[in-house]
């Protein structure tokens, strides 16, 4: 009897020790929850540049992101489609005139790490 409360309190804490290895679902220091910190990181890598460091855009370079309708309104795979083309500044619906190159221009930023971005700037929407 002793034997099988020893190894259930060892699985206890064995996935008390896993969920506080992942941070337990809490949100870091930046109020980012733990899965969507590396589309956070990413995004003020790669992005934050023309759209702002808070997705709010920047005057002449990048929208606004954190209420865009097209980020709302598009699948993620339709939002990953079309920053791994980007946008020509000759574009008709490009109203910066400026372009927006291809992965935004990180052409190493791979097809998971976009949908990181993706997910965070879903978890900034107005």
């Amino acid at each position: 009897m002793a034997r099988k409360s020893l190894g259930l309190l060892g699985a206890i804490l064995a996935i008390a020790l896993l969920l506080s290895a992942c941070g337990g679902g809490q949100p870091t220091e930046t109020g980012v929850q733990p899965d969507q910190q590396a589309g956070a990181d990413l995004y003020q890598k790669n992005c934050a540049v023309c759209h702002g460091k808070d997705a709010r855009g920047m005057p002449s370079l990048g929208k606004n992101l954190a209420s865009s309708e097209f980020v709302k309104s598009q699948s993620d795979q339709d939002i990953l489609a079309f920053i791994k083309q980007g946008r020509p500044a000759n574009d008709p619906e490009n109203t910066t005139g400026v372009p927006m190159p291809a992965r935004g221009g990180n052409s190493g930023l791979t097809d998971n790490q976009i949908l990181a971005i993706i997910q965070y700037l879903h978890s900034l929407a107005e």
